[in-house]
């Protein structure tokens, strides 16, 4: 039977889940506190993670260092509200398998943690934390990515047809989310090294400890827990194409080493005493520009320049405007298909919000929230009433949409930053204005709760039903603005 912990401090949650959960034939163990959640994880190893975010003693990111820093190969799911999309995004980055986002839908949880499990099964088959693929593809099988027809994403592809037939190292820039390791995968695809292995892997998700023996893998005995040998990322990508994926992350001492096989293309197991020889090609990415990271002092200047060979710029999706309702689409087909619904397209105000919206966490959150919708939709059209609440009202929350080009740091307002909205008094009468009123309070505690309601309920000194009653009422007058 496959184990699931939930770590939440909120004990209604955790019932629920239990509950739910045992149902569908997972065992279920529950932890209120971050510390009692990472006891749980190393005596009971469990299958899968589903951390809450916010946590009265850690984060969901602490959680994920913890486990990362005792080598566990235990996948983790954050759940965490709309707010912090953008910080559930970076703890992708740090390693996490994915998020959900409150409020919990059931059929979400269940597909996220079997994929999790499902993929962590291959995983440990292969003893890797790796995705390993050959660039031939049957007939049959569907691509994960499909490339947009706005003019910057054309010149992506201009670009990637000059260099792929090259042996050249490429640096591919973009923020998280926006596509970077299919780039890699096309550029592989188009070269003579096709058919060969490409072997992806996040450095984000390598702590200090663990990089070189899964970059370059390790002989038996070489350290405590080397129970036999093991082949690193870079020797089974040999005569292909090896992509590093966030390589700002490595630290200074794996840079080293790194410096050597890319300078030399041969490298050492950890423990070992012969050279291996590599013919591959090296392609890497980052969400920061590693000329600049080299001038801080983060990254190694040498190295940067043995890798900046050639460099392509991934937009973010809020500047391709002209691809959001194609990639939408494209996430459609492939939920219709794995859950075996039959949505056909989307309400003009759900295309107009997709188009409006600033997507912080790009292709990864479109994604998300295009199957979250899906599931809710019960006809053969999504409306707006299937999306996020967060996200059909974000400028009316005070989430700007940023220009073209511009940070999304910039437009992604903490609580404490929140910008209330402003209407004109004749929109209004006094039932109205202390309706809006409260409504600030109300969204103010959701923040800091992460839009738990029970969290924000409690802070709010009312009861949960109490607090559902003002959101209805507050919904009901802001539809009718």
């Amino acid at each position: 039977m496959k184990q699931i912990l939930v770590i939440d401090d909120d004990v209604d949650i955790c019932n629920l889940l239990a509950s739910y959960l045992s149902k569908n034939g997972f065992k279920v163990t529950t932890s209120f506190s971050g510390k009692s959640g990472l006891d749980s994880v190393s005596k009971n190893l469990p299958d899968v993670v589903l951390c809450d975010f916010r946590l009265n003693d850690m984060t969901g990111s602490d959680v994920l260092e913890k486990i990362k820093e005792k080598n566990l190969q235990t996948p983790v799911v954050i759940m965490t509200g709309y707010s912090d999309v953008r910080t559930a995004v970076n703890i992708i980055k740090m390693g996490a398998y994915d998020y959900v986002t409150k409020p919990l839908l059931p059929e979400e949880i269940l597909l996220t943690l079997n994929k999790a499990i499902n993929q962590n099964k291959s995983i440990n088959t292969n003893e890797k934390k790796i995705n390993v693929s050959t660039a031939k593809k049957t007939k049959k099988e569907k691509s994960n990515y499909v490339f947009g027809e706005s003019k910057v994403f054309k010149t992506i592809l201009e670009q990637i047809q000059l260099v792929a037939p090259t042996n050249y190292s490429v640096i591919i820039y973009g923020e998280s989310g926006s596509g970077k390791e299919s780039v890699a995968s096309e550029i592989h695809n188009k070269s003579s090294r096709a058919g060969k292995p490409f072997v992806a892997i996040d450095c984000g998700s390598l702590s200090k400890e663990i990089a070189s023996s899964e970059l370059f893998g390790h002989e038996k005995g070489s350290f405590t827990g080397a129970a036999g040998l093991k082949q690193g990322s870079f020797e089974l990508a040999n005569g292909g194409t090896i992509f590093l994926d966030e390589i700002g992350n490595l630290s200074y001492d794996t840079q080293v080493a790194l410096l050597r096989v890319v300078q030399e293309r041969k490298m050492r197991r950890v423990g070992g005493v012969q050279d291996i020889e590599l013919d591959l090609r090296i392609i890497v990415a980052s969400n920061e520009r590693l000329s600049e990271a080299a001038k801080k002092g983060r990254f190694r200047e040498d190295l940067y320049h043995r890798f900046n060979e050639f460099s392509i710029e991934v937009p973010a999706l809020r500047n391709r405007q002209e691809d959001i309702l194609m990639f939408a689409e494209f996430f459609l087909e492939k939920t219709n298909q794995e859950l075996n619904k039959n949505v056909k397209g989307f309400s003009p105000e759900v295309v107009r919000t997709f188009h409006s919206y600033y997507w912080p966490g790009n292709l990864r959150e479109l994604n998300n929230v295009v199957k979250r919708a899906t599931l809710l939709t019960s006809g053969d059209q999504m409306l707006l009433n299937s999306l996020p609440y967060e996200i059909v009202h974000h400028e009316r929350l005070g989430f700007e949409t940023p220009d073209r080009g511009e940070s999304v740091d910039k437009f992604h307002p903490s609580a404490s930053e929140f910008q209330k909205k402003s209407f004109p008094i004749s929109d209004f009468g006094m039932k109205q204005a202390s309706l809006g009123a409260e409504f600030e309070m109300i969204l103010e505690a959701l923040k800091k709760c992460n839009f738990n309601k029970s969290k924000a309920a409690r802070l709010l000194n009312v009861d949960r039903k109490t607090l559902y009653n003002k959101m209805k009422q507050y919904k009901e007058f802001n539809d009718n603005l």
